[in-house]
């Protein structure tokens, strides 16, 4: 493995099992084998490394999101196809999916929120645009896209969180239930 890839790997392991504020770039050079110069060579700070750790997951979850909420003109179908993805991203990716949940819940002015808030906002403007396609079929829904965006993801990830605390698994039949619990707000 090479220097840059066990500084992310080290870095994912300590931000998601303490938190990124709890974690010193000392204790990530110590866990890596590495000096404070190589670090900083390589992601100028901690910061940097912070965005170095989540860009390419929240880029191939995005995709993943994006790929499922291509709307046809079945919304419950769309919606299951999108719960699938979160569900299948986040049991594959156990150590990102704990640190982007507890940075987004981190203070607005953080360091880890600033990072965080770009790249899973581009999830939220994903199921936006669903909903807003969605209004074509269902006319209640108009003017009600962001919330039910911010609505839908915040559910899935409630769940997926659950998941990653043990509490329930995020299978088929756990995205039956989160679809049709939601769907039972916005038909009506």
């Amino acid at each position: 493995m090479d220097t840059r890839v066990a500084l992310l790997s080290c870095a994912l392991q300590l931000f998601a099992a303490r938190g990124y504020d709890a974690v010193g770039v000392q204790e990530i050079v110590d866990a890596a084998g590495i000096t404070k110069p190589t670090l900083y060579h390589y992601f100028g700070s901690k910061r940097g490394l912070l965005e170095a750790v989540l860009t390419p997951p929240f880029t191939q979850f995005n995709q993943q999101v994006q790929a499922a909420a291509v709307y046809s003109g079945d919304l419950p179908l769309t919606l299951k196809r999108v719960a699938e993805a979160v569900f299948t991203f986040a049991r594959e990716n156990p150590g990102f999916y704990r640190l982007q949940l507890a940075l987004w819940f981190a203070p607005r002015d953080s360091e880890g929120f600033q990072v965080v808030s770009s790249l899973n906002r581009q999830a939220h403007d994903i199921l936006e645009a669903l909903f807003a396609q969605a209004v074509q079929q269902h006319g209640n829904m108009r003017g009600r896209q962001r919330a039910y965006a911010a609505t839908f993801l915040g559910m899935l990830n409630t769940y997926a969180a659950m998941a990653l605390n043990g509490y329930t698994q995020l299978d088929a039949a756990l995205v039956e239930q989160a679809v049709h619990q939601f769907q039972h707000g916005i038909y009506s």
